[in-house]
């Protein structure tokens, strides 16, 4: 039996054409950016045909649309969700993922379109993250956790742009600001090393 010819990614061409449309997305619009990516390269790289592509996609919008709906639904549930972290460490774990440009950032700074679907979904997601820190800051105990949620969403923001911009390790220095404002935000016993703070345990 003949092996199947394989795409520019090494997939398989006539098997899993949805998914190899994504995959490029994914990889194209983080190197080059979203309007720098044509539907021909698109293509080209899913080593998909334009007929194929408009199959599983009616516009290059829900291709980008797709792309952000699977980058992170669940919002870092390693983090948030792992039960073998104090509520404090959770809060200051997500800044230990040194995770490229979110995606969502560079859908808001590159399409303008406010109706655009992929601005209301960065919209939902940026919503979202600021949510599960405050959630997990109410856990932990804090006074105003809406407060220091919407501060910890804003930090890892900006650690993720800017070390886009200088390729530097903004997130070790974003992790050390984070520390202080979670002690400064957590009752004194629940911000010692260790402490199960706001577990009830």
């Amino acid at each position: 039996m003949t092996e199947p010819e394989k795409g520019p990614l090494g997939l398989r061409r006539g098997r899993g054409a949805r998914e190899r449309i994504l995959i490029a997305a994914r990889q194209l619009f983080r190197e080059q950016g979203i309007n720098s990516t044509g539907i021909d390269q698109l293509c080209s790289v899913a080593g998909v045909s334009k007929r194929t592509l408009y199959q599983h996609f009616a516009s290059k919008d829900e291709v980008i649309a797709e792309h952000l709906r699977r980058f992170d639904p669940d919002i870092l549930p390693g983090v948030f969700d792992c039960a073998d972290l104090t509520p404090r460490e959770r809060l200051l774990a997500a800044f230990e993922i040194n995770a490229p440009l979110c995606p969502f950032i560079a859908a808001a700074v590159e399409i303008q379109d406010p109706d655009h679907p992929a601005r209301a979904l960065s919209r939902d997601y940026k919503t979202a993250f600021a949510t599960r820190f405050a959630d997990t800051a109410r856990e932990a105990g804090a006074a105003h956790p809406e407060q220091l949620g919407e501060q910890l969403a804003l930090l890892l923001d900006g650690a993720s742009a800017r070390g886009r911009v200088f390729s530097t390790e903004s997130f070790a220095t974003a992790a050390a600001i984070a520390a202080v404002l979670v002690d400064n935000a957590l009752p004194t016993a629940a911000a010692l090393p260790g402490a199960r703070g706001g577990t009830g345990s």
